[in-house]
């Protein structure tokens, strides 16, 4: 997640770092050379700052990375999979896009609602090691008359948040 990092360390945490680069870099790959040969995940892409994106733009271009420090190019082989919070601006967009999904968001799409809630159950019920069965039929209403603008993401949030507030309960109510 692009806009959780933060600003000062993106960077390294992208392209790697070189010891003695500045003071307390050690050798470390970055997220692209981990992801060699494989496939990276970029969400929220557009929060890096426009220097950065220039330097993305670069690495996929060209297929190669430079650590902070380091005097060579390393080439890299990585799928990227990029999400923007918004629509990309056109510096990222044109090169980004060779394909592009459209998800509309969760209120165009209600009938996705309940195999999402089910999912977000499943998984909090292994995590928190808890045996929730489903939910009543009023939150039922709930969930498919709300729009949502949080999206998928809301609604994750928001199962999470009741199955922490329940104690020996087998539906979220």
């Amino acid at each position: 997640n692009c806009a959780a990092l933060p600003e000062s360390l993106v960077e390294g945490l992208l392209f790697g770092t070189v010891k003695g680069a500045f003071t307390g870099a050690v050798d470390r790959p970055g997220l692209f050379e981990q992801a060699d040969g494989g496939t990276l995940l970029l969400d929220e892409i557009n929060s890096l700052d426009f220097r950065l994106q220039a330097k993305l733009l670069r690495a996929i271009q060209e297929k190669t990375i430079r650590r902070i420090g380091a005097s060579k190019d390393t080439a890299i082989d990585v799928r990227l999979i990029a999400t923007p919070y918004t629509r990309s601006s056109d510096l990222l967009y044109y090169r980004l896009s060779v394909v592009t999904l459209f998800i509309p968001p969760l209120k165009d799409r209600k009938e996705d609602i309940m195999p999402l809630t089910q999912h977000f159950i499943d998984k909090y019920n292994a995590l928190f090691q808890m045996e929730v069965k489903g939910f009543e039929e009023e939150v039922r209403r709930f969930l498919l008359s709300y729009d949502w603008p949080g999206n998928v993401r809301e609604l994750e949030h928001l199962i999470e948040g009741a199955m922490n507030l329940m104690s020996y309960e087998d539906k979220i109510e």
